[in-house]
């Protein structure tokens, strides 16, 4: 994958004031030649995702949030295979999305979806909406922290172009069942940050978490973008009842501020 010069091997020098934390160099294949990301060793506090953001950005390191899960599974255990990563810009969003789909709605969806529908329009922008790195600062800290929704989460540094690279420069393997090259969900997460201003806010071993700063507000446009959703992430319709693409976009896109993506 092509990426921007590694600032993590000088992360010591660096001058960032940053917690207790680890650098992960540990893949499914032994020890990469660099490191992917650096991830702190406890939970942080409710600022955590936005203090990182403001130091590490101008060193070309993106934030993201670290879920251990049930299992308590932290990156040095997540199989990472930054060997099979492509580069997200070298793929073609509507060719990614509309071969996931031919592969999967025929069998998977009634034959009122067989055809792929293309891709969903963009939503606007308005005065009233915050900007996306405002929506994820925001959502990040009512997630973490000692009164979070998500209490034990941790915080993770990226050497990353784009939020939406996150996932394929750390070489995360969740959807390794569905897709070994995460670099094609990348550029499917891209063309989201584009159209609906998505950041990657929450990563798992197999989970995946984006604050959207502009969710669809109608149920055409929810309609439209659940194709999308299906084709990224058919386990989020048809592992979970009643495995309904309206149902879906009513109670998963309209108007919601996160999106959150399992692969079994």
């Amino acid at each position: 994958m092509a990426t921007l010069p590694n600032p993590l091997p000088s992360l010591a020098t660096s001058g960032l004031q940053l917690p207790p934390g680890s650098l992960v160099d540990t893949t499914i294949d032994g020890t990469w030649h660099e490191p992917l990301l650096w991830y702190t060793d406890g939970p942080v506090t409710s600022g955590a995702w936005n203090q990182l953001r403001t130091a590490g950005r101008p060193l070309g390191l993106l934030p993201v949030l670290i879920d251990g899960g049930r299992r308590d599974q932290w990156p040095d255990d997540w199989d990472l295979i930054p060997e099979d990563m492509s580069y997200p810009g070298d793929h073609d969003v509507e060719e990614v999305l509309a071969k996931y789909w031919a592969d999967c709605a025929p069998e998977e969806l009634d034959a009122a979806h067989a055809a792929w529908p293309g891709l969903a329009p963009a939503v606007a922008e308005t005065d009233s909406a915050l900007a996306p790195d405002a929506e994820a600062a925001e959502l990040a800290a009512l997630f973490t922290g000692p009164e979070g929704f998500f209490p034990t989460l941790r915080a993770a540094l990226v050497p990353a172009r784009r939020s939406a690279d996150i996932p394929a420069a750390i070489g995360w393997s969740g959807p390794l069942n569905y897709e070994n090259d995460t670099a094609k969900l990348s550029a499917v997460l891209r063309s989201w940050e584009d159209r609906y201003g998505i950041r990657v806010l929450m990563l798992g071993f197999d989970t995946l978490t984006v604050s959207v700063g502009r969710p669809p507000t109608t149920m055409d446009e929810a309609r439209a973008l659940a194709a999308e959703h299906f084709a990224f992430c058919p386990d989020n319709i048809n592992q979970s009842p009643p495995y309904d693409l309206d149902d879906y976009a009513e109670k998963s896109i309209l108007d919601q501020t996160t999106w959150s993506f399992w692969w079994d």
